[in-house]
């Protein structure tokens, strides 16, 4: 089962500006990617930068278009992610416990389930099948 582990700050801890973070920090966050690496279960990690630096695309007139912003406030930035492949949620919760603190937007962690190919009715799985041969092998992989 693959968990989408999104890290954002706490909109309720005191804001922090300037310092970048310790090598000694730094080096428990990378240990944490490491460790979840050898244990055979981190797919991808990746940080996200500000939201000022992306953009934000919508629907108008069924056509996707542009949208001003993003305009998000604080507690909806996410500052990064873990991608895992683990065996259970409960499994999935005990990486994500074990995941450092202190870099300050990463606070919370939610973790999400990843649709799999067995959420998908069969009749959506022939088209997918038939259209994207290629993607559909990485898409319904199982650990």
């Amino acid at each position: 089962m693959r968990f989408m582990i999104c890290a954002a700050p706490d909109p309720n801890a005191p804001k922090t500006e300037g310092a970048p973070p310790s090598e000694e920090l730094i080096a428990r966050y990378m240990k944490f990617n490491e460790d979840m690496t050898k244990a055979g279960v981190l797919v991808t990690a990746e940080g996200v930068n500000p939201g000022r630096e992306g953009a934000r695309v919508g629907v108008k007139g069924g056509k996707r278009v542009v949208l001003d912003g993003p305009f998000v406030e604080t507690k909806e930035l996410v500052g990064g992610f873990y991608l895992i492949d683990v065996n259970s949620r409960e499994e999935a919760i005990e990486w994500a416990l074990r995941c450092p603190t202190g870099i300050g937007h990463d606070d919370i962690l939610t973790i999400l389930p990843m649709t799999d190919a067995d959420d998908l009715p069969p009749e959506m799985m022939a088209i997918i099948e038939k259209v994207a041969p290629t993607w559909v092998q990485s898409f319904s992989k199982k650990k």
